[in-house]
C-alpha cells in the first residue's frame, strides 16, 4: 500500500446495496455506501454467492457444536455447504493483505462476527453464540484487522472507533511496506501519542519501552502493533479525553494569557462534566495550534485522526 493508494475496506456485498441476499434483497448500509465511499475503496464479497449459491437461494444456518458448527440448510438438512464455505474462506482470506478494515453483515451464518444463532440437529435454538464461518477464518487470519458489523456501526462511539482504527492501521501498513526502521517506529509512536493516551494510558506506557529498546526491528514492530491496535480498540472515555486535553493545554502555557488559560480550562471542565461535546475544546486547542504553531503538536493525529467531513466526533 503506497501513500497514493486509497485505503481499502472489505465489506459484505449486501451492505453496499447489492441484491445478493437469499431472497434477492440487500441490507444497504448508508454510512458505508454514502459516507465512507467518499474516502475509502471497498472490496465487496458475498461468500454465499461466491460458493455457487444462487439468488434467490435456500436459507442456511449454523448447526451443531458452536465451536465447530456445520453450515446446513434451514429447511433442508441434506444441504450442507460447510466444506465449500471453508474452502472459499481458506482460499480468499489470505489474499486480503491490502485491506485495512472489514465490515461484516450481522447475524449471517457466513459473515456474522458474533452472536450468530446456532441450532442443534433437531432444530432447537442453542442461543446467539456462534460466529459466521467466513468471518471466523477472516478474524483468525488477520487478528489486528479492524472488524465491525453493520448493526454495531449505528452506535456513534463504535462507528468513530472503527474508522479511527482503520485509518491508523492503514498508516501502519504503509510504514511496513515502505520499510520499517527504528526511526520510523519512533516517529509513528510520537505522532500517535495523544491518540493513544485518549484510548488506553496503560498500554501507551508499555509501548514506549518497546520503541526505545535495542533489538531486532521486525520483532519490535510485531510486538508494538499488537499492543497499539489493542489500545485503540478500547473506546476513548471522557476521563481519558479530558486528561489528554489538559496535557495538550500545557504546551500553550507560555503562549496564553491568564484570561485565555482560564477560558480553555473552563471549556475542558465543561466537557468533562458532560455539558459540552468533545469538539468544542478540540476546536479551541486547534485554533491555538494554528496560531502559535507548537512544533510537537503540529503533526499529532489526535487532532485529525480521519477525514473531518465524516463528522465522526459530532456525537462524542
Amino acid at each position: 500500500m503506497s501513500e497514493t493508494q486509497p485505503i481499502r475496506i472489505g465489506i459484505s456485498a449486501c451492505l453496499l446495496g447489492e441484491p445478493v441476499r437469499y431472497d434477492g434483497g440487500h441490507k444497504r448500509l448508508p454510512f458505508a455506501d454514502e459516507e465512507l465511499r467518499r474516502h475509502f475503496e471497498f472490496i465487496n464479497i458475498c461468500p454465499e454467492q461466491a460458493i455457487g449459491m444462487g439468488v434467490p437461494r435456500p436459507t442456511i444456518r449454523l448447526v451443531g457444536d458452536p465451536a465447530n458448527p456445520q453450515l446446513i440448510g434451514s429447511s433442508d438438512s441434506s444441504l450442507n455447504v460447510t466444506d465449500a464455505m471453508q474452502t472459499f474462506a481458506k482460499d480468499t482470506v489470505p489474499t486480503l493483505t491490502e485491506i485495512s478494515g472489514y465490515i461484516l453483515c450481522a447475524k449471517s451464518p457466513s459473515c456474522g462476527m458474533e452472536r450468530v444463532p446456532v441450532y442443534d440437529e433437531k432444530g432447537n435454538g442453542l442461543g446467539k453464540i456462534g460466529v459466521g464461518l467466513y468471518a471466523k477464518q477472516l478474524m483468525a487470519a488477520h487478528p489486528l484487522l479492524p472488524v465491525e458489523e453493520n448493526g454495531r456501526l449505528n452506535d456513534v462511539h463504535l462507528r468513530e472507533n472503527f474508522v479511527l482504527r482503520v485509518v491508523a492501521y492503514a498508516r501502519w501498513q504503509r510504514l511496513i511496506n515502505s520499510g520499517i526502521s527504528a526511526s520510523g517506529l519512533e516517529d509513528f509512536h510520537r505522532r500517535h501519542k495523544f491518540l493513544l493516551l485518549a484510548h488506553n494510558q496503560t498500554i501507551y506506557r508499555e509501548l514506549g519501552p518497546i520503541v526505545a529498546e535495542a533489538g531486532d526491528i521486525d520483532d519490535k514492530a510485531r510486538r508494538y502493533i499488537s499492543k497499539f491496535m489493542q489500545a485503540l480498540k478500547q473506546i476513548a472515555s471522557t476521563k481519558n479525553h479530558t486528561n489528554t486535553l489538559m496535557h495538550i493545554q500545557g504546551f500553550f502555557k507560555d503562549h496564553l494569557d491568564a484570561e485565555d488559560r482560564l477560558r480553555l480550562t473552563g471549556t475542558i471542565k465543561d466537557y468533562a462534566a458532560g455539558q459540552l461535546p468533545l469538539l468544542v475544546p478540540l476546536e479551541m486547542l486547534s485554533h491555538y495550534l494554528k496560531k502559535y504553531r507548537v512544533d510537537y503538536l503540529l503533526d499529532q493525529y489526535y487532532f485529525d485522526p480521519y477525514p473531518r467531513d465524516l463528522k465522526l466526533r459530532m456525537g462524542l
